[in-house]
């Protein structure tokens, strides 16, 4: 066949973490239902995750024109690649995968057709120098919500007018003036976690901020997120990238567009951990909006003293709890008081990680515990659950403040960790002010169904990603 007539070939390319990962699979799945070919590049140790733990080959194996190839992170086979550690991956990904990307590209290793456009995680610049370099049109994938986008595209700007570095602790519920079109919420406390440090020149500060500025060098900006969640942010982001798709809940934008007779079976996940599914079953026999799901993500890792806090917020609150206990997620030991074992008993089930969407939309849960990330957020508000917010780092600050201050979707509560602020909190959001934020759920989780319907912005953005796709042609052709 010509190649001309063949459809476009885009090589998606995340970095390398669950919830990157999760939501650019997604995408690869749109872009495949449109017709488009598709080239996954997984990291060697995240691919033999998804092999292992998933139906992901299988269920790819129904779009002739999609394909996975692997690349090393640079990092042994028994590195975390979590918690603080995390940064030790951009350091490996930047001496060992880098070259080798732009070899396999150059060489045409990733096909045997020419590569009509890279997506390419908005964290991992280099791609934008190799697609430069090679005269192939790339667009950044950003997987965090467009303010903390907009918020890390400020650094520059809050640094000049010297807000940064930050002047102490008693100024972190200050508000910031220059961050705008968040003026009136965004404290100091709200700011990503690599802003909360003394030396401008640190690396994981000048990485964010650096990479964000490159956005504006590529073909294009892709958010998972949506117009009537972020639309200030977004305003301000289309003065510096005019070219920008909100194409999100992509989840949910995925869920719209699968035919009825090829949806996957609720088995289908893109989880780099093992399921345990007998919490469907636990919670299948739980009364209505009576439990409170728990989980602090993918890279989150917790002290053993913030877990026993956690564990008797949530026991003495007297609500029931499904709680993910990540592997390797708690640093210490863990002998844990009676009271607490026999507490979980009467009212509390845990595992090791759960299918979340799921467990999300399950008519039990009735609240949500968690780190904000932005998978977990946008999951959540889909399923109309109110939320307690406990960010980690990274945009989970940005997000937690939006969750309780702008959104009014539950609480807040950064930079503490104590039993009585937890079962406060946790009787607030599923006792006193149960209806006010249910009430907030319901229209949030409308609007972000709305967006993904036929017609709907985030619907309609990405058609116009496909066609502008389609229109691509790449100066550089592979041998």
């Amino acid at each position: 066949m010509d190649q001309r007539s063949l459809p476009p070939h885009v090589l998606i390319f995340p970095f390398p973490v669950q919830g990157h990962v999760n939501c650019m699979l997604k995408l690869a799945e749109l872009l495949c239902l449109a017709g488009l070919h598709v080239t996954f590049l997984n990291s060697e140790h995240t691919q033999s995750r998804l092999l292992r733990y998933t139906d992901v080959q299988s269920r790819f194996s129904r779009f002739p024109g999609f394909h996975f190839e692997t690349i090393s992170d640079g990092l042994p086979a028994d590195h975390p690649r979590s918690g603080d550690r995390v940064t030790e991956m951009f350091a490996s990904i930047k001496a060992v995968t880098k070259p080798r990307f732009r070899e396999m590209v150059i060489s045409g290793h990733l096909s045997s057709r020419p590569v009509t456009c890279i997506i390419a995680d908005g964290i991992m610049c280099f791609t934008i120098d190799v697609a430069k370099e090679l005269g192939i049109p790339i667009i950044s994938f950003r997987p965090v919500s467009a303010s903390c986008f907009w918020a890390f595209f400020c650094i520059p700007k809050l640094i000049e007018a010297g807000e940064l570095p930050i002047k102490g602790e008693d100024n972190m519920d200050q508000l910031l003036s220059n961050v705008p079109g968040m003026e009136s919420f965004l404290r100091f406390r709200d700011l990503p976690s690599f802003c909360r440090v003394n030396d401008l020149t640190d690396l994981g500060l000048q990485l964010v901020m650096t990479e964000t500025q490159q956005a504006t060098r590529a073909n294009g900006l892709i958010l998972n997120t949506f117009e009537d969640l972020e639309e200030p942010t977004l305003t301000f982001i289309r003065r510096h990238i005019p070219k920008l798709y909100t194409i999100g809940p992509l989840h949910a934008n995925l869920k719209a567009r699968v035919p009825s007779e090829t949806v996957s079976s609720p088995q289908s996940s893109n989880s780099l951990w093992e399921e345990d599914r007998t919490c469907m079953t636990w919670l299948d026999v739980q009364p209505l909006k009576s439990v409170v799901y728990v989980s602090f993500g993918s890279m989150t890792v917790v002290t053993r003293e913030e877990l026993i806090e956690f564990w008797y917020g949530l026991v003495n609150s007297g609500k029931r709890f499904l709680w993910v206990v990540r592997p390797n997620s708690v640093v210490g030991e863990r002998q844990i008081p009676l009271e607490l074992v026999e507490g979980t008993k009467q009212r509390g089930y845990m595992v090791g990680w759960a299918p979340q969407e799921e467990v999300l939309a399950h008519p039990a849960i009735g609240g949500f515990l968690t780190h904000s990330g932005w998978n977990s957020t946008l999951e959540s508000i889909v399923a109309g659950v109110p939320m307690i917010c406990w960010p980690y780092y990274a945009d989970q600050q940005v997000n937690s403040r939006l969750v309780g201050e702008v959104w009014k979707l539950g609480m807040d509560m950064k930079d503490t960790c104590d039993r009585i602020t937890v079962e406060k909190m946790v009787y607030d959001l599923m006792e006193r002010r149960r209806d006010e934020f249910v009430r907030s759920a319901n229209q949030m989780a409308k609007l972000a169904r709305r967006s993904v319907s036929e017609g709907g912005s985030s619907y309609c953005n990405l058609d116009s990603l496909i066609e502008d796709i389609k229109l691509m042609t790449p100066r550089f052709k592979l041998n």
